[in-house]
């Protein structure tokens, strides 16, 4: 039995999910999404995923921590603030002592749904499903249900084979 913390790094709205299991029983501890305010400056908002993620990791006291891969982005400019967002969560990890593992999200949706190019309503659709919630989760928060849900799925041999991963 493992406890993951999951996130799907952005700078305004960061996704995150506690969830705790194996690959064949996954219970659902906490999720939900990290709203920054449009207005406020990039340094704030990191350092606000950072003291979120502080909190969550000790209140939950996760043994490994599960984030996307950024594959692909809009432009330059999206690309350096999203890898800012996941700088500051692999930053929180690594200072708890965590072991940070990161996920293609064609391997998320391909463990999830079964299909690497699904729809994030998709996601989000299976996450309540397969999680037994008793609503459908936001997207950011759907994503990274499915991280962490993927991240648990890795620990069958048999399909550890088929996911994508890599530990940084």
């Amino acid at each position: 039995m493992a406890r993951i913390l999951a996130i799907d790094p952005a700078i305004r709205h960061t996704g995150y999910a506690i969830i705790e299991g194996h690959a064949k029983e996954v219970n659902t501890l906490e999720y939900g999404t990290f709203v920054m305010p449009a207005k406020a400056a990039q340094s704030l908002c990191l350092l606000s995923i950072k003291q979120h993620l502080d909190h969550l990791i000790q209140k939950w006291q996760p043994d490994e921590v599960a984030i996307e891969r950024i594959i692909y982005v809009q432009s330059h400019q999206t690309a350096i603030t999203m890898g800012a967002a996941k700088a500051a969560v692999v930053i929180a990890a690594t200072e708890a002592g965590l072991k940070v593992v990161e996920y293609s999200p064609k391997s998320v949706k391909l463990a999830v749904v079964g299909k690497g190019g699904a729809q994030k309503a998709q996601v989000a659709f299976m996450m309540r499903a397969l999680l037994k919630l008793r609503e459908t989760p936001e997207s950011d928060a759907a994503d990274a249900l499915a991280i962490g849900f993927t991240h648990l799925m890795t620990m069958d041999p048999l399909k550890a084979q088929m996911i994508e991963r890599k530990y940084i």
